[in-house]
């Protein structure tokens, strides 16, 4: 399938963006900060996923203003959330019509076809695949051929593919998706994760293929470092694990 034929394969729907970074200026600037760093690690790295060790870091908040940043340059991302356990990014959005909005669990059960789940938002250039209905058997999900297939499709439709992934110190989720990304970054929150937690996380993403871009230090201490950095706390998982400093549960 080349470009133009994704482009025209679908008819997106409308979702309303709830969130906006515009009134916070160190974020911005530290957003910006980010993606220009991607943009320099290579014309290669395209499809990007955003995790962290546990849950509630921020990486929703980071997936969905990177997202959103990059779409401000002019070019063309869509934004998945692959959190089809325990998803917050919902809260983001809002749909315009078309009764109940679908989700990426409804296209890898075979109950949704790709164009029904990607929705346009009011950010131009930016699109979104939101997490669907919570499904009981999200591992086996992801490891459908569908899930395959889908960045297949995407890479020729789209200049960048921004996921939120699940946290990965206790799933296996991240690093079933992390075999099709050309690159990974971790989310960490200051003062909350031990290194050997933060490694072991890393491993995971090498043994699957992926390259660690790097890592987002988040909630730092306005007083030590000023502003930048600082994102606060969006939404909640619930409780997958709890580590002690050694990282074991």
């Amino acid at each position: 399938m080349d470009k133009e034929a994704a482009d025209n394969s679908w008819e997106n729907l409308k979702m309303v963006l709830r969130y906006s970074i515009k009134d916070d200026y160190n974020y911005e600037e530290a957003i910006k900060t980010l993606r220009t760093n991607i943009k320099f690690c290579g014309s290669n790295i395209r499809t990007v996923m955003l995790t962290s060790a546990l849950p509630d870091e921020g990486k929703s908040s980071i997936a969905f203003s990177l997202a959103d940043s990059l779409a401000k340059i002019g070019h063309k991302t869509i934004l998945i959330d692959a959190d089809i356990r325990k998803s917050v990014m919902l809260t983001r959005f809002q749909q315009i019509g078309r009764g109940e909005a679908c989700g990426l669990s409804q296209y890898l059960s075979g109950q949704k076809l790709l164009k029904d789940i990607i929705y346009e938002t009011t950010a131009e250039g930016l699109n979104v695949i939101l997490a669907g209905p919570y499904s009981p058997n999200p591992t086996e999900l992801l490891e459908e051929s569908l899930l395959g297939t889908m960045f297949e499709v995407l890479k020729f439709a789209y200049d960048y593919i921004i996921i939120d992934t699940p946290p990965m110190a206790e799933l296996i989720d991240g690093a079933i998706i992390a075999k099709h990304c050309d690159g990974a970054l971790m989310v960490i929150e200051n003062g909350a994760i031990s290194y050997r937690l933060e490694q072991k996380v890393k491993r995971q993403l090498e043994a699957a293929g992926c390259r660690v871009l790097g890592g987002v230090f988040n909630k730092v201490d306005k007083g030590g470092y000023g502003k930048y950095g600082h994102y606060g706390k969006y939404g909640h998982y619930g409780k997958y694990s709890k580590y002690d400093e050694e990282g074991k549960a």
